[in-house]
Parts: C-alpha cells; structure tokens; sequence
C-alpha cells in the first residue's frame, strides 16, 4: 500500500508541473528535461508513468473527466446536472483540472497549421460524455420529442466553456457554480420534460453535498486540493430549484 502510494504521489508531481510548463511554455517548446525539473523526479520516474511527452499532455487533459464515481439518481438529467456542477467546483479547486482546461483553450489552440495532437481533444470528448448521458435521458423519456442528443451536448459544452471562461476573466472563477447555475436554468426547460424540472437540484453547494456522500476514492484524491472554505457557494447561501 506505501508503495502504491508513493506511486500516485509521485504520478500526481509529474502531472501538475507538465501542467504548470505547458501552461508557461505551450506544448510544443516544453521540454521533457524542465518538466522533470519542476517535478523533482528522476527520467526513470516519468517514463515508467508516461511514455512520452504526448503521452502526458494527454494525462493532463484527461484531468477533465476525472470526476470520480457519482452517485446514481432518480433522472438521468439530474446526473448530467452533477456532471456540471463537479466540473465547476475542480475548476474552482483543482489546479489541475484549471490548467488541463487552460492549456486546452490556449496554449494548444493556438495552432493554426493544424499538427497540433491534442487540439479539440477534451471538447469531442466532453461532447460524447454529455452525449451518452442525454441518449440514455431520451430513452427514458425525460427529453422533450424534438431534442437531439448530440446537438445538445455540443450547445451545453459550448456554454459551459464559454460561461467558465467569462468567469475566469471576471474574477478567477469565484462565481462559476452560480453562473453554471443560471445556465442550467435557462437551457433545461427547452429540453426536459415539464414533469422533470421541479425534480432537479441546482443548489451551491451540491458538488460538495455529493463529494462528501460517497466514499473516498483514491483516483478522485490523487489531484484534489480543496483550499479552505466551499468557495462553490453563491453569495445568496440559498437552494434553487428549477420551477
């Protein structure tokens, strides 16, 4: 058990400081040799964890997804909710997830000649996450009858990005969860079925709710640095309920 520890601990190093260079530096002028560096790890140590420098901007994005188990709910819409607001909450106290979502909009976007590896990577696979989540919705006949799955997922990813960006820029993401709030709000009406909405949970401090309901897992604590305090919740502190 010690060992598989040092093991995660040391994989974690490797992966926030590839974050932090590819953050500083773009993927393609970053250097195995600085990332090793900034890790405190030997050659050895990286490449028995990645087997080589795509292979690890590729750990990096995968932080996105790592969202740990959820819990399963009544509605499949509710967990497409909670997918949501976990995200918002990482990206509030996770570094890692901040810099896989910051070099995936900067630094690898900016290639124009289109050799990037990663570029459009964690959108595709975010879109088929939320993709499966809806398809699932729809057979059970929480969707309305002209909701298409796939165009859903790419307009709830887009938002989400573009809402979580807008929020970085304004104040480092302090209002994120309420903003991701208020865009379920809006978008879920035109896609759940009346019956559905009332039975939706959008409250501040659900993320936390369902991080402290399930049992501690040791990939969700492998890069989880919760800084003190919820941070997740809106000045108002109250519930909110689609209507």
């Amino acid at each position: 058990m010690a060992r598989q520890a040092r093991a995660i601990q040391t994989r974690t190093s490797i992966l926030l400081a590839a974050a932090e260079v590819f953050d500083e530096r773009g993927y393609s002028t970053a250097t195995i040799t600085e990332i090793i560096a900034r890790a405190d790890v030997t050659k050895g140590a990286l490449y028995f964890h990645f087997t080589s420098k795509e292979d690890l901007a590729l750990g990096v994005i995968a932080a996105q997804l790592e969202l740990g188990p959820l819990p399963p709910q009544r509605t499949k819409l509710q967990e497409l909710v909670d997918q949501g607001l976990l995200f918002a909450h990482r990206l509030q106290h996770d570094p890692l997830t901040r810099a896989s979502v910051g070099l995936a909009m900067d630094q690898w976007s900016e290639s124009a000649e289109g050799n990037n590896p990663f570029h459009g990577r964690p959108f595709q696979s975010w879109v088929e996450r939320l993709t499966e989540v809806l398809v699932e919705a729809r057979a059970r006949g929480e969707l309305l009858p002209h909701v298409d799955p796939a165009e859903t997922a790419e307009l709830l990813s887009g938002s989400f990005t573009g809402i979580q960006w807008t929020s970085q820029v304004l104040c480092q993401r302090k209002d994120l969860t309420g903003r991701v709030i208020a865009m379920f709000r809006h978008l879920l009406p035109s896609i759940a079925m009346p019956q559905i909405l009332p039975t939706l949970e959008l409250t501040p401090d659900r993320a936390a709710s369902l991080l402290a309901s399930r049992a501690a897992d040791p990939e969700d604590e492998e890069h989880d640095c919760t800084p003190e305090g919820d941070g997740g919740a809106s000045p108002e502190g109250e519930a909110r309920r689609l209507a």
